[in-house]
C-alpha cells in the first residue's frame, strides 16, 4: 500500500503573500544547498495552460544528491544520480513529482492547495472516500515542532523573529488559533517504493524527510519575510530566474570538477585511518542529513 500522507501547513501570512514567500524560498534555498556537484539544476521553467487549471508555470529539476543519503541507500544506487522534479504551478493548486530513472519503482507525488484559513477544511483536495480513509493528517507548526539540531538558526526561529515591514512575530504558544492574517498549505504526499523488503523502510524515510524539509522551509520562508515581503510577481520571478542561472552554473563547475577527481587514483595514505562512519559517509566529513533537496512547491 502507498503511504499517504496530507501534511497541514499554517503561515501568519495571506495566500497572496505566501506566493511571493514561496518563490523566494524555493530559489535562494536551491542556490545557498547546491555545493560540492550536489545540488538542484533547473532544466526547464516556463509557462502552461491547462484546460481546467488555466495559466500556470512547469519547472523541471534534476536533484543530485548521492551522497546526501542514507549509507543503506547508497549501497543500492549509482555514486552519482539525480532525481527528477517536475512541477506544475497552478497556483493556488500546484502538483509535484519526482521519479528517479535508475529505481523506476521509487516516485513521490505532492498535491498542494493554498487557503486563507488555519486548516479546517477536511477535504480540501477533493479526495474521493476511499482515499480519506487510508490519508493520515499530520498538522506542522513552524513555531513549536522541533527540527534536528544542525538545521536550528537562531535569527531562523518564528519564536524569536519579528518582522521589521510587518510587525508580525514572535510566534507565541496557540498563534495557529489567534493569529491574523493565517493562511494553509495543504499537502497530500503520496510515497511510493515497490521493491519488495525495502518498501516500508523507504517510504517511511522519504515521508520524514519531506516532512522536515517542509518544516524548515516554511520557517525560513516566514523570517526571511523582510527580504521578500515588497517584491512584486514579477519582481521574483526575475530573481528565480537570475538565482537559477547561478545555481546551474554552480552544480556544472562543481560535477565537473568532481568528476575530474574521480578520475584521479586517490593518493596512498600515509597511516592506516579509522574507517568512516556509515552515519557521516559526505566526504565533506557534514552530516548527511544537513542537506535538503526536495522542493516545497
Amino acid at each position: 500500500m502507498v503511504l499517504t500522507k496530507e501534511y497541514r501547513i499554517c503561515m501568519p501570512i495571506t495566500v497572496d503573500e505566501y506566493r511571493i514567500g514561496q518563490l523566494y524560498m524555493i530559489a535562494r534555498h536551491s542556490y545557498e544547498q547546491s555545493t560540492t556537484g550536489e545540488g538542484v539544476e533547473v532544466i526547464a521553467n516556463e509557462e502552461v495552460t491547462d484546460e481546467v487549471n488555466g495559466v500556470g508555470q512547469f519547472t523541471e529539476k534534476r536533484i543530485h544528491l548521492s551522497s546526501h543519503l542514507p549509507y543503506w541507500i547508497q549501497n543500492i544506487i549509482p555514486r552519482v544520480f539525480y532525481v527528477t522534479e517536475k512541477a506544475w504551478n497552478y497556483y493556488p493548486y500546484t502538483i509535484t513529482e519526482y521519479t528517479c530513472s535508475f529505481i523506476p519503482k521509487f516516485s513521490v507525488s505532492i498535491q498542494t492547495r493554498y487557503e486563507d484559513n488555519n486548516g479546517t477544511t477536511e477535504n480540501c483536495l477533493c479526495l474521493p472516500a476511499e482515499e480519506i480513509e487510508q490519508r493520515q493528517v499530520d498538522f506542522l507548526d513552524i513555531a513549536y515542532d522541533e527540527i534536528k539540531p544542525h538545521h536550528y538558526k537562531e535569527t531562523e526561529d518564528p519564536k524569536l523573529f519579528k518582522s521589521e515591514k510587518t510587525g508580525r512575530g514572535p510566534l507565541t504558544e496557540g498563534w495557529r488559533d489567534t493569529h491574523k492574517p493565517i493562511m494553509c498549505c495543504y499537502k497530500l504526499v503520496n510515497a511510493k517504493f515497490e521493491v519488495w523488503g525495502l518498501q516500508t523502510k523507504v517510504e517511511d524515510y522519504v515521508q520524514s524527510a519531506i516532512r522536515e524539509i517542509l518544516l524548515l522551509g516554511h520557517r525560513q520562508a516566514f523570517t526571511w519575510m523582510d527580504e521578500w515581503f515588497n517584491m512584486t510577481l514579477e519582481d521574483v520571478r526575475n530573481y528565480e530566474k537570475d538565482m537559477q542561472a547561478k545555481t546551474n552554473i554552480k552544480v556544472k563547475t562543481a560535477l565537473e570538477n568532481a568528476e575530474g577527481e574521480s578520475q584521479t587514483p586517490p593518493p596512498t595514505p600515509k597511516s592506516p585511518k579509522s574507517p568512516k562512519s556509515p552515519k557521516t559517509p559526505s566526504a565533506s566529513g557534514t552530516p548527511t542529513e544537513t542537506k535538503s533537496w526536495f522542493s516545497w512547491s
